[in-house]
């Protein structure tokens, strides 16, 4: 590790000696101004503060997973060498006032190994222990009810809340200038030093109200643990990624913790009761999901008039953008270009309360195959959007465009916002939807009705069977007529990416008359067990691979030439290949809107992707973590 002489602090003021004067204490700021290496291994104090923390677990984070770390450690060197530390990271628990002082004797190492490593270049977690931290206050020792953990940027020996924030906003690229609402409210303040010595009431105020915060995201089960009899802090939990949601819903989220300290103050912050303040109440998911939250739509011809065509003459006609809160839960779809709402995929995801990761295959195919899309495309903004209001139990879709006019559903204004152009309500019982309701108000005055009935009888597979209604009569039913069935695999099938290796049959009616070709439904999935990550093992899968489907709306516009139905086929990674999650190893990569192709041999090698298509979809996906990273980018 090359040492730090001077910290860039582009997130924090600095109003401090230079950078490389001389400094014999611990600084306000808790910062080292030495500008020569250690002679020798004399400890590393700092403090914890929040007010000050005695009987806080204090670790130097070199091996940077947010967690203590016991020996023994190994470290490589710039030089590529590798030395043990026999007792791990240096750690101990903090004294009165907060004080700390870690024993770095070995980070001293032999000069032929390398040179010394300097504390300085890492950073410093302290972690409140349930039960057994006290905070100093005016009234006396009070002792610390909720765990929560606090870090600071690398060389700073105060850990504060505020030194938390400066680190997480510094790790996630943003700058004191940055114009936000948290810049203004923090102008003046130095996010790193001792508050409590330099008597700012504000950054104390801001800095308990901030560890209340932190507190109400700190895992439950983690906390129940550090409450335990001989816990002392040491124990590991949380993941790397989990350190980091924490400290980025820190970040997101301070600017409201900090409005509601300000206008409690009214300017007199010493006077601020922070435990009585009604701070936001945030759900986190520690577990860092990989989720959905980009589509590609292509379908739109490039050099014919009618669909379908070849698939490299497709071009974009929509782009999906997916929202989430902090929790993975879906908040609105916006789509540049056409959505085309399903009410099928709708029920979906309300089976989960919204949360993407719950289901396998996140969000089934779907497009608009009008060319309005492509036209509304072509003009920058958002041209449609789907917002869950999941409290409520509804869903709203707007739109600008003319898309779904064949579909009863009409833009009320050639702008979103307004009254939706459609409302969609449900209703569960025992905690499973019965049916899924959308109101659509029609040019007349009138409300159009559509509802959706699921049939649960051996929908095992993850796609709901239903019965679909306008006004009141009954016009589609998917019914699933069998479990689904496991079949032998072909020779040449064996060992493939991607095969068909089990099948569930459905009847579907409606929609009469119905093409003559139409027969022989059913699902086509691949179930298969591969021996991932190690030869013997047995890492299962479950992928939806084709469906066909009846929408004679969709076929009936006047640039779609289709008469025997649809089918989507997907697309996914290889197990083990370029884009495959683990975790979640059933995420489409891509699919294609073709016609329906009749009843196939279950066992065989699915196809490859079709040369022609009504529509393809590619699907972006993304860690929680990185999606709630790029808001505050």
């Amino acid at each position: 590790m090359k040492r730090l002489l001077c910290l860039i602090a582009p997130v924090f003021t600095l109003a401090l000696a230079g950078c490389g004067e001389k400094s014999d204490q611990l600084s306000e700021d808790g910062r080292d101004f030495d500008g020569v290496e250690y002679s020798e291994p004399a400890p590393y104090t700092g403090k914890v503060i929040d007010g000050y923390l005695s009987n806080a677990r204090v670790w130097l984070d070199m091996d940077g997973d947010s967690q203590f770390t016991p020996g023994p450690l190994v470290v490589e060197l710039d030089n590529g060498a590798e030395v043990a530390l026999p007792s791990g990271e240096p750690t101990t628990l903090s004294g009165s006032g907060g004080e700390f002082s870690l024993d770095v004797s070995e980070l001293v190492l032999d000069p032929e190994i390398g040179p010394d490593l300097d504390p300085r270049d890492y950073p410093l977690y302290a972690l409140a222990l349930p039960g057994k931290t006290l905070e100093e206050t005016r009234s006396g020792d009070v002792v610390v009810g909720s765990a929560f953990m606090m870090s600071a940027p690398a060389g700073i020996r105060n850990i504060t809340p505020l030194t938390t924030l400066a680190r997480y906003r510094a790790l996630a690229g943003l700058f004191l200038d940055d114009g936000s609402n948290l810049s203004a409210s923090l102008a003046g303040l130095n996010l790193v030093r001792d508050y409590i010595l330099a008597q700012e009431d504000r950054a104390h105020a801001y800095a308990r109200a901030l560890a209340r915060f932190m507190a109400s995201q700190f895992p439950r089960a983690f906390n129940e643990l550090l409450e335990s009899e001989g816990s002392d802090g040491t124990e590991r939990f949380l993941s790397r990624q989990a350190a980091f949601l924490l400290g980025i819903s820190l970040v997101q989220n301070a600017d409201d913790v900090i409005e509601v300290v300000d206008a409690a103050a009214q300017g007199n912050y010493a006077n601020v009761d922070v435990d009585s303040l009604a701070l936001p109440q945030v759900a986190i998911e520690l577990s860092d999901p990989v989720l959905l939250t980009s589509q590609r739509v292509y379908a739109e011809p490039e050099r014919s008039d009618t669909l379908p065509a070849n698939r490299s003459d497709l071009l974009v006609s929509a782009e999906l953008a997916f929202d989430y809160s902090e929790d993975g839960r879906l908040l609105s779809v916006s789509a540049n270009g056409c959505l085309s709402p399903s009410m099928p995929e709708l029920s979906r995801l309300i089976g989960v309360g919204g949360y993407m990761a719950k289901l396998q295959t996140q969000w089934l195919p779907s497009a608009a195959l009008s060319p309005q899309s492509r036209i509304n495309y072509d003009v920058a903004g958002t041209d449609e959007r789907l917002v869950f209001d999941w409290d409520n139990q509804r869903i709203y879709f707007e739109t600008s465009t003319t898309c779904h006019n064949h579909e009863r559903v009409f833009a009320g204004s050639t702008e979103l916002g307004g009254n939706p152009e459609i409302t969609y309500s449900w209703t569960l019982q025992d905690g499973r939807l019965t049916e899924l309701v959308a109101q659509i108000p029609q040019p007349d005055g009138s409300m159009f009705i559509r509802s959706l009935g699921l049939e649960p009888a051996n929908a095992i597979s993850g796609f709901p069977g239903y019965r679909l209604s306008e006004d009141g009569t009954e016009v589609a039913a998917l019914v699933f007529t069998e479990p689904v069935s496991d079949c032998a695999l072909e020779p040449g099938a064996v060992g493939m990416d991607l095969v068909v290796s089990a099948s569930q049959s459905y009847e579907f009616s409606g929609y009469e008359p119905q093409p003559a070709n139409f027969v022989g439904l059913s699902l086509e999935l691949d179930t298969r067990e591969f021996g991932y990550p190690e030869p013997g093992d047995a890492f299962a899968v479950n992928r939806l691979l084709r469906f066909g489907f009846l929408d004679p709306a969709m076929s009936g516009l006047p640039n779609v030439d289709a008469d025997a139905g649809f089918e989507w086929v997907m697309y996914y990674p290889p197990v083990g290949g370029i884009g495959f999650q683990d975790g979640q190893p059933n995420l489409v990569k891509e699919a294609y809107l073709k016609k329906y192709s009749g009843a196939r041999n279950c066992g065989r090698e699915f196809e490859e992707v079709p040369a022609g298509a009504y529509a393809r979809v590619e699907y972006g996906h993304q860690r929680l973590s990185g999606y709630l990273l790029s808001l505050l980018e």
